[in-house]
């Protein structure tokens, strides 16, 4: 009996799929007075949850099929910009935890001091802009592979979940294309938010898509995403 209730405590059902999870895998929307059904991050908000897994497709297939209706019981009010505005939600979420880790001292950026703490043997994940020219990552990579090798490092993840200028804006400086957070007790929140943000899904930008992308010192360069 404990183990069921230590699982009810700790996974939900998604009201599209039929899936259980955990609540790291689905977001949490409640229905406000007013029926409008409101994404509900933190996990704080009152009222009875409605969970749905936590990618773009599932919240747009929620909306668009009457999924928040029906496990509502009520006449639930889901804005066909639903998806696009959790997207907004979770990437103001792990801009924010960027810059605590930067406040705390948890995070480098740029190309050298991102190679330095790979060689030091301090770097616990690094993340790359996502219209970050790819040159600049694939020599990043490689050296997290030479660490790894030389047992300087273990499998350390690269996450790519924010735009040049998101990260720049939550850093406060310009265009960040490079960061790596560094061993501390920070980096399991900021991993979490980086990688929810990461797995829900992001939409291109068509501006990315046809200028290009941005070189190591935040110049537009032609090339291609591989």
């Amino acid at each position: 009996m404990k183990r069921h209730k230590e699982q009810d405590e700790t996974e939900r059902r998604c009201i599209v799929t039929g899936e259980s999870g955990t609540k790291a895998d689905l977001i949490r929307f409640v229905l406000d007075p007013e029926n409008r059904v409101v994404p509900d991050l933190a996990g704080r908000l009152p009222g009875r949850g409605l969970w749905v897994r936590a990618n773009r497709a599932a919240v747009a297939k929620a909306v668009a099929k009457g999924h928040f209706s029906r496990a509502a019981r009520a006449p639930a009010k889901a804005d066909e910009g639903l998806a696009d505005l959790v997207e907004h939600l979770l990437a103001r979420r792990a801009a924010d935890a960027l810059g605590l880790a930067r406040k705390a001292g948890a995070l480098v950026t740029g190309f050298e001091k991102v190679t330095t703490a790979i060689e030091k043997g301090r770097i616990v994940c690094l993340i790359e802009a996502r219209d970050g020219a790819m040159d600049g990552r694939r020599k990043l990579e490689q050296r997290l592979r030479v660490a790894k090798e030389l047992e300087i490092l273990a499998d350390v993840p690269v996450l790519s979940p924010l735009w040049a200028d998101e990260m720049g804006l939550a850093l406060g400086r310009g265009n960040v294309i490079h960061a790596a957070l560094i061993q501390g007790g920070m980096q399991a929140k900021v991993v979490a938010d980086l990688v929810r943000l990461e797995r829900y899904g992001r939409q291109d930008r068509p501006e990315n898509t046809r200028a290009g992308y941005l070189g190591p010192a935040g110049e537009r360069v032609t090339e291609g995403p591989e």
